[in-house]
């Protein structure tokens, strides 16, 4: 009977008191946790337990659970496994053992070089008047070229998108141009944005370490960490990279199932799991998504359901949440299916939503605005439930 089924934590992700989004609104969406992090710590800081006690104090005051870290920032000097990446690192073990003395033992970070998600658009308005991020080669080819100028940046491009990128800079205004420079280096709300030198730096010190060795400071990390997530019960979900292949000559190494394997595998721990990004993946290869599902499920922690639309030339925007290239229905499916299983529920969260309704005359963060996640989380709640019933 339904009433015997597991239902998936539903959570909402909010930026802190901050956030144009209030506790209170999110409680008239029907979550019942929160997503959040202490934003205003600057990267390889040492988060306090009484920062950390304080933040779940009023997130329990207001009738939720503070269900996952979303996140606690991996420094770039661990990324490149510079001279501070102990240092860093020690850092990062001693903010972990504060959340676990604090309860919440859930915690997602990525591995993404110097960029965190990338869009070329955040106000993409579609056919109903709503409007979405937006990711397209193009526009990421014209900052790539004209305005980062990056050294042999045309060998990422075809020929097509070139000269298309060559005639779109020419008509573009100067605050065009800034716009477009401002939406791919856009930070993380409350927290630093990136700049053009610091982008240009990070890009030549990537280069020279690559992918593999993206990949082999990533198991150094979870080595390093290994100790004190066991030690303590806590669990680490790796966030997709987004989009999930490289650009701006960034190296990318969790995009892909095999991606997945070499980390869950290189690192082959309890602790060491995955954030199931159906967006972020989606944009890749979304019709695998179910078959990664299956694969990666014992080691999935967290789940942002989010969908997407690509065209022919790898382009996407964020569509609906139940329509867009991922099977939402098989991708559900299986993580209910999963959740019977677990002891405790697996919390989704209806990742990023479309700006509409009230929310267009409103000043919100790109992707987080409530109304859209309102009704991404109602159509969510509702298929699980369809799927329960059967």
């Amino acid at each position: 009977m339904l009433e015997d089924m597991k239902k998936l934590e539903q959570t909402w992700r909010w930026y802190g008191p901050e956030d144009p989004v209030s506790l209170q609104d999110i409680k008239q969406a029907g979550a019942t946790g929160i997503v959040t992090a202490l934003h205003h710590i600057p990267h390889g800081e040492v988060w306090p337990a009484n920062e950390i006690a304080e933040r779940k104090r009023v997130i329990e005051e207001a009738g939720f659970r503070w269900s996952v870290v979303e996140s606690v920032p991996v420094h770039e000097a661990i990324k490149t496994r510079s001279e501070q990446a102990e240092y860093y690192i020690d850092n990062y073990k001693q903010s972990l053992k504060n959340l676990a003395s604090c309860g919440v033992k859930t915690v997602c970070y990525n591995f993404m070089p110097v960029l965190d998600w990338t869009r070329t658009q955040l106000e993409l308005e579609l056919k109903d008047g709503s409007k979405a991020l937006y990711f397209n080669w193009t526009d990421l080819a014209v900052f790539d070229l004209f305005i980062l100028k990056r050294k042999n940046a045309e060998k990422d491009y075809s020929e097509k998108i070139k000269l298309e990128a060559k005639k779109r800079f020419e008509t573009y205004t100067e605050e065009k141009l800034q716009e477009l420079q401002y939406n791919i280096l856009m930070g993380i709300p409350g927290e630093k944005n990136i700049d053009i030198n610091e982008l240009n730096k990070s890009i030549a010190v990537y280069a020279k370490i690559g992918a593999e060795g993206l990949r082999q400071n990533l198991l150094y990390f979870l080595q390093s960490i290994a100790d004190v997530c066991e030690e303590n019960g806590i669990l680490m979900t790796i966030h997709p990279d987004d989009p999930p292949y490289s650009i701006l000559g960034l190296p990318r190494i969790a995009s892909s199932l095999e991606d997945y394997k070499y980390i869950t595998e290189g690192v082959n721990k309890k602790f060491n799991g995955v954030c199931f990004c159906t967006g972020s993946l989606g944009a890749g290869n979304a019709h695998l998504l179910p078959e990664m599902f299956d694969e990666l499920k014992e080691r999935i922690y967290f789940v942002h359901l989010r969908n997407v639309k690509k065209d022919s030339e790898g382009n996407f925007y964020e569509a609906d949440h139940l329509d867009g290239d991922v099977n939402m229905y098989e991708v559900v499916k299986r993580i209910t299916a999963e959740n019977q299983k677990r002891e405790t529920a697996i919390p989704f969260r209806p990742d990023h939503g479309h700006q509409m309704l009230d929310d267009l005359n409103k000043i919100t963060n790109p992707g987080y605005s409530a109304i859209g996640r309102l009704r991404g989380l109602a159509e969510l709640r509702g298929l699980e439930l369809g799927i329960l019933g059967n």
